[in-house]
């Protein structure tokens, strides 16, 4: 629709405004944006996104700077006008997929809006993604005009929204096949992928007992690796013999035996050989360990 007009405030921005145009403009390509405080403008225009003292999705006024805010999750984080542009648009914008929609809103969404209201707590420390948006503003010693550097931060935006749909995506469709590969498993300890897919997630909800997953590398090759006793640590169930520890080449075929045994990772994590086959051997022998 190219007969919207679309209004958020001007100058200094934030990444709530920037991303609600940006996940605008992944429905509508083409609006007239305004950015303005102007009463007037703000009263004409079809959707009003983080100014305005008004929320009401059903006329398209997105703000939460009035008295009471724009309500809350469950988790007690409030809404920005980001969170409010995605109730109302993300189940289209992530094509119907609600199950999408929802991991974006938990990974994504969620966290600008708590950023932007001060409810922090649980947000990671370090620079953000909404301090990365704040970065496109004009410094003080640059003569750059607010609504160009806008421009930008939303151009950068939409790829980042679109990448994070698109990782959402790829999780939650690899859930059933992660699935049917551990019910598929002849030794509950290995779990083999025909293809790569992200398995973390999965193995550690529907698996106590996995150890090792085998999966063809993007070169042809393929590749074991360590299960983490968790997402996100270092740990390993069990990792791979010492003796292979940061060997490749000769040097691992004679330890190991295998006539294409490939690499070892130092830290004992990953491995990999030419064939399946060898490298179910290496499994094997890990598993004797």
């Amino acid at each position: 629709m190219t007969d919207k007009t679309i209004v958020t405030h001007n100058g200094n921005f934030h990444a709530d405004d920037v991303f609600s145009i940006a996940a605008l403009k992944s429905l509508f390509p083409s609006f007239k944006l305004i950015r303005t405080r102007d009463t007037e403008l703000i009263a004409s225009a079809d959707i009003v996104v983080d100014v305005g003292g008004e929320y009401d999705a059903d006329t398209g006024r997105f703000d939460h700077h009035q008295r009471g805010g724009a309500g809350e999750r469950e988790n007690g984080i409030p809404y920005s006008s980001f969170g409010l542009i995605w109730q109302k648009y993300g189940l289209e914008i992530c094509q119907g997929n609600q199950d999408v929609a929802n991991a974006v809103d938990a990974g994504l969404v969620s966290t600008i809006d708590a950023i932007d209201c001060g409810h922090v707590e649980g947000v990671t420390k370090g620079i953000t993604l909404s301090q990365t948006i704040s970065m496109f503003n004009p410094t003080w010693q640059e003569d750059s005009h607010f609504d160009a550097c806008f421009d930008e931060a939303v151009d950068f935006a939409s790829r980042v929204l679109a990448r994070f749909i698109a990782s959402a995506n790829g999780g939650i469709s690899a859930k059933a096949i992660v699935a049917k590969a551990i019910d598929n498993a002849v030794d509950p300890r290995v779990i083999v992928l025909e293809k790569y897919t992200p398995w973390k997630r999965t193995v550690h909800a529907l698996s106590t007992e996995a150890l090792y997953m085998v999966y063809p590398s993007q070169t042809g090759q393929w590749r074991i690796q360590t299960v983490p006793v968790e997402p996100g640590s270092f740990e390993d169930r069990k990792s791979l013999p010492k003796e292979w520890a940061g060997l490749s080449d000769k040097a691992l075929k004679d330890v190991t035996g295998i006539d294409d045994a490939m690499f070892c990772h130092n830290g004992l994590f990953i491995a990999g050989a030419e064939s399946f086959e060898s490298t179910m051997k290496m499994a094997s022998m890990a598993l004797s360990e």
